[in-house]
């Protein structure tokens, strides 16, 4: 039989964290209120902080159901948070270290921070031009190449997901929506390089992905077809989708196995977020 990705023990733990998780946000919006519509005149003279009235919403829809609603929203936002931790989770067994939210420190030359902004710049230029995007490898080895030692300045780079492998490499994640806007896109692309000043190492000793927990499209990077992505990020070598993220963290079988866990969690907890939330339970 074949050895399991996640052994059963971090699969407890991945799920606990999960029903925590679940239960947490449940409580968070089952004692949020949702504004009624009793009369059309009253509703209109509500006010809210937070920019929630939604008049013809509340006209239609159940106020229980514009609850569920607003939590599957919450939800959605919330969970990418899920794939940070379940990924330090499972990378625990497989590599030396895995931490989230790790921050380096380091003296960099302004020169080569300035290098950076030209890459980056390069970037859009060749995306508006309709030209592919350069390899992080090449992007990173301009900018170690314009490093000066006469005018050094301290920088920080903070990254999602960090693990170190047990042979000894250094792999930054950002984990961010498959789904990006060209201002996330560039600004990722600048961390990525960041990282590589900082450490002063480029491949394979140290490598730097914008991490893509899901393909919304489909199994393959092929399938993968949002512009953006494709356009304002060194897609071929700096992007992670899906099974190709999961199988650097956990190897093989990972992705569908952490799948798996998410429907357990998902069958058991159902009845409790619709109880909760739609009928006040």
């Amino acid at each position: 039989m074949a050895r399991k990705a996640i052994s059963d023990t971090t699969r407890a733990q991945i799920k606990a964290y999960l029903e925590v998780f679940v239960e947490h946000l449940v409580r968070e919006y089952k004692g949020r209120p949702v504004p009624a519509l009793d009369t059309p005149t009253a509703y209109l003279a509500q006010s809210s902080r937070r920019g929630q009235l939604k008049p013809f919403h509340a006209a239609i829809i159940p106020s229980e159901l514009m609850r569920v609603s607003a939590f599957e929203r919450g939800f959605s936002t919330a969970l990418g948070t899920t794939f940070e931790e379940c990924a330090r989770l499972i990378a625990l067994e497989h590599h030396a270290d895995a931490q989230r939210g790790y921050a380096i420190t380091g003296q960099v030359s302004l020169a080569a921070l300035a290098e950076v902004e030209r890459q980056v710049a390069a970037l859009e230029a060749a995306a508006a031009a309709g030209m592919s995007p350069p390899s992080v490898q090449q992007m990173a080895q301009h900018v170690l190449d314009a490093r000066r030692s006469d005018d050094p300045e301290r920088r920080v780079a903070r990254a999602d997901l960090y693990i170190l492998t047990k042979d000894g490499a250094r792999l930054f994640f950002e984990m961010k929506s498959p789904q990006p806007n060209k201002g996330q896109c560039l600004e990722v692309t600048q961390r990525i390089l960041r990282i590589h000043l900082i450490l002063g190492q480029s491949r394979p000793a140290v490598q730097a992905y914008y991490a893509m927990a899901y393909n919304p499209y489909g199994p393959t990077r092929a399938e993968y077809a949002w512009s953006f992505g494709r356009m304002y990020m060194p897609f071929a070598d700096g992007v992670l989708i899906g099974h190709e993220f999961w199988d650097i963290i956990g190897g093989p079988g990972a992705y569908p196995e952490l799948l798996a866990i998410y429907q357990e969690v998902g069958r058991e907890k159902g009845k409790y977020m619709l109880d909760a939330l739609a009928f006040g339970f």
